[in-house]
């Protein structure tokens, strides 16, 4: 893994997963109360939050290579289990799609101030 420019800010990474956290719960709440044509954006809200849920404990290690380790190895995994998802094909694409942008976002140390509910 290449080192990034600036110094690594675990807390900062900590702090913006639970920003993504609450987001994507907001999101899913939003998506449910749409009902049916927003099934698409409910699953992806799910996807969100559960890639944030499973690299948190990683990420309190305030170590950038535990955290790239642990998003490789979930990049890596064939199936992702998690119930109340409407498509579970569509889940495990945005769930892959996460995990590439926070590899990406890991590898360049960038992005991490980002808080915003919208990105």
């Amino acid at each position: 893994m290449s080192v990034a420019s600036n110094a690594w800010d675990g807390g900062q990474v900590r702090t913006w997963l639970e920003c993504r956290i609450e987001a994507a719960r907001l999101d899913q709440a939003a998506a449910d109360r749409r009902g049916y044509e927003a099934q698409d954006d409910y699953d992806k809200a799910a996807a969100e939050e559960w890639v944030c849920r499973a690299v948190q404990a990683a990420a309190g290690k305030d170590d950038q290579a535990a955290l790239a380790d642990r998003l490789k190895a979930l990049l890596g995994q064939d199936e992702y289990r998690i119930t109340g998802i409407y498509d579970d094909r569509r889940f495990e694409r945005y769930v892959r799609a996460n995990l590439r942008k926070l590899i990406k976002m890991t590898k360049t140390n960038a992005g991490f101030e980002n808080t915003l509910r919208y990105q």
